[in-house]
């Protein structure tokens, strides 16, 4: 193994690890909550609790799933979460949930500690002989102080203390990928379907979420296409033709024909250029990774002709493509408020719920949307159902109208 693909491999690890302590710490204080509920059912007061604990338990091992699809094989979970205790205790997927669990809550959360102490170390003693002459006395010593090491006062125990660095970088090296595949074992073999368990219907939901990513992909590369074609290109051929223009009144001495010509020549490459921008933000607006989806999403609210309120309460930032996909849904779901509703007023709000991210877009106009008639409906759902997400319109005439999008935005 290459030295390069080994830290790659480290890095990822490292990061797969770190990324297990919030499931970690959420399936400790659900299972804490589990003990309470069993604790108190004996008096009766746990059987109200059960519903609302078991929600929890499934809403974990969901983003447990989704976590550790994301770093490999996908973890498919139930196609439908039971919340009745007596039905809960017979069914083995929540049985395995639980089981799952103190598990993650124990050694999940303790890896994820570790991987995330580990860098730490390194960092810190590694960099060791830079600041110890800046600390004062009493202060000098390893991240792992164990006698002589919790009070160095000489430059031989620094050049122990670097290297005790280099060592806790030859352990991130060489042990986490293996810590990371440990801390997975558990969610990978509890969380998964119960042997014989028919996923006849989560496998044709796939398969319709991957062919409806395949022909939203489609429709986007024939999109480009056209744009370059009937935009772009046209453009760049009369800046071509105009060159040939000025070439021969240069031959014929004819200068300011000449500069002329040069002059519109440069308009022509000018329009161009701004065309060929505009397609690619078409692809992945780079006011996104500027503003952030809240302030892209304000943009777009500022310059729709529609007076529209921006609520947005997303802490963090989603993966990208979810984020373009929510500023594309929210673009044509304003364009469309715009050109078709009549409507004095709109509201766009996002809500991010554990590992989706909420988009409501309503507007007080006529009503009667209607995804057959061509307003860009049709086009919208393909693009939020290749990311695996779900679409729910409510138009009544005389509306209003309600656009209610869910996405997948990870743990």
């Amino acid at each position: 193994m290459s030295g390069r693909l080994a830290l790659d491999r480290a890095v990822a690890a490292l990061e797969q690890l770190i990324g297990g302590i919030t499931t970690g710490s959420l399936a400790l204080l659900v299972s804490f909550l589990v003990l309470v509920t069993a604790v108190l059912c004996v008096a009766g007061v746990g059987l109200l609790l059960a519903p609302v604990v078991l929600q929890f338990v499934h809403q974990v091992a969901g983003r447990e799933r989704a976590r550790l699809t994301r770093w490999g094989a996908p973890v498919l979970g139930p196609g439908e979460q039971i919340v009745d205790l007596r039905a809960a205790l017979a069914d083995p997927t929540t049985r395995r949930e639980l089981a799952w669990l103190p598990v993650h809550a124990s050694l999940g959360l303790l890896l994820g500690l570790v991987g995330l102490l580990l860098p730490l170390f390194a960092v810190r003693d590694a960099t060791f002989p830079l600041y110890y002459p800046l600390l004062p006395e009493g202060y000098a010593g390893a991240s792992v102080s164990i006698g002589e090491l919790a009070d160095i006062r000489t430059w031989p125990m620094v050049l122990v203390v670097f290297m005790m660095g280099l060592g806790w970088t030859a352990v991130i090296i060489g042990l986490t990928p293996a810590m990371a595949r440990l801390q997975a074992r558990p969610g990978r073999r509890l969380l998964a379907p119960p042997p014989g368990t028919d996923l006849t219907g989560r496998i044709a939901e796939l398969t319709s979420s991957r062919a409806a990513a395949l022909d939203a992909h489609a429709t986007e590369l024939r999109r480009i296409e056209r744009s370059l074609h009937d935009g772009t290109q046209n453009r760049i051929v009369a800046v071509t033709m105009l060159l040939g223009t000025a070439r021969r009144a240069l031959a014929r001495d004819d200068r300011a024909a000449a500069e002329q010509v040069l002059a519109q020549a440069q308009d022509a490459a000018e329009d161009a250029l701004a065309e060929l921008r505009g397609v690619v933000r078409s692809i992945l607006p780079p006011v996104i990774e500027d503003r952030g989806l809240a302030g892209a999403l304000s943009g777009l609210a500022a310059n729709c002709g529609v007076p529209t309120a921006v609520d947005v309460d997303v802490p963090g930032r989603c993966p990208a493509s979810t984020e373009a996909t929510a500023y594309f849904v929210v673009a044509e779901a304003l364009t469309n408020v715009a050109r078709h509703s009549g409507a004095g007023s709109a509201t766009v709000r996002l809500r991010r719920r554990d590992a989706r991210l909420l988009i409501e877009i309503t507007d007080d106009g006529r009503g009667g949307a209607d995804e057959s008639n061509g307003s860009g409906l049709a086009g919208l759902r393909r693009r939020v159902e290749a990311h695996d997400g779900s679409v729910v319109v409510s138009s009544p005439a005389g509306g209003p109208t309600v656009l209610k999008v869910e996405l997948l935005c990870g743990s």
